[in-house]
């Protein structure tokens, strides 16, 4: 059977034979509903985006040269947001763009964002159906989902080509667990020495390990000092909170962070952040 062969369409969206089930239980549905105006216009996600294209780009362009047929992906990508922020950004730098998510709610959303230049497949990160079908692969805040952490690894592995390159950003570092990332279901966190070992568990050369979002850290470290979650809560009263937290800043605010965190980008090639509130790693396939 073709790689083709094991999709049909919906509503341009393609599905594979064995159809996906999105678990809530580590993304929440209703969440897509204000994640896609969030990555165009929160500063985490603006300053996030130029960070990952700018340390990317310099490692496809020594891994690949001026090759230019080269194929990507954003798993678990939910509403396009990255695609989106790649194509307007650097047009040329992969001849193909697709978006994976198990969500169809997400896909759908992401039709009027990427429908002009990226195909859309629902997928199951611990079920992948290619194989070496992908030069490019982004996971991008996915991984701190999912329980089966390495599983999710090795299909990816397996559905890069040889020589391929995986980009990956999770929350970094334990010390910085907050009641945000109960909301958010996070299974962990990850430091540099938790990315090597996963490296070599699954099968991938580990290629680097950045830390960023440091200038973010010392509100972090005052939200975990100083907040006290609800004991009690409900379901009703954590959503609240969590889209309380996840709000986008008043205009100027959010202008003047978007800055200071987009700086982050070009301090990265004259120095290396002791920590941060994220991390960004490169992995290749042998």
């Amino acid at each position: 059977m073709t790689q083709e062969a094991q999709f049909k369409q919906e509503r341009g969206i393609f599905v594979p034979c064995r159809r996906p089930h999105h678990r809530d239980g580590e993304y929440d549905e209703v969440e897509f509903d204000v994640l896609l105006q969030m990555q165009r216009e929160h500063f985490w996600y603006r300053g996030r985006h130029k960070f990952i294209l700018h340390i990317a780009e310099l490692e496809i362009a020594r891994r690949f040269g001026k090759k230019r047929a080269l194929k990507a992906i954003d798993l678990g990508g939910g509403c396009g947001g990255w695609l989106e922020y790649l194509q307007l950004n650097r047009p040329g730098l992969f001849s193909q763009l697709a978006l994976g998510d198990s969500s169809m709610r997400a896909l759908t959303l992401a039709e009027p964002v990427i429908g002009r230049f990226a195909e859309r497949y629902q997928v199951d990160l611990l079920e992948l159906p290619w194989h070496e079908e992908w030069d490019v692969i982004f996971l991008l805040d996915v991984l701190e989902h999912i329980p089966d952490h390495k599983e999710v690894m090795r299909q990816v592995r397996k559905s890069l080509r040889p020589g391929g390159l995986l980009f990956v950003t999770t929350p970094a570092l334990q010390f910085f667990w907050t009641y945000n990332d109960d909301l958010a279901h996070h299974q962990r966190r990850y430091s540099k020495q938790d990315f090597r070992e996963l490296a070599l568990s699954t099968g991938f050369d580990f290629l680097s390990a950045e830390y960023f979002m440091f200038f973010l850290s010392p509100a972090l470290f005052l939200n975990r000092l100083f907040f006290r979650p609800p004991t009690q809560a409900t379901p009703q009263e954590r959503q609240n909170y969590f889209s309380e937290a996840h709000r986008i800043p008043f205009k100027p605010l959010n202008e003047a962070l978007s800055g200071i965190f987009s700086l982050e980008a070009s301090l990265v090639d004259y120095l290396s952040f002791p920590w941060g509130t994220s991390i960004f790693t490169m992995f290749c396939k042998p």
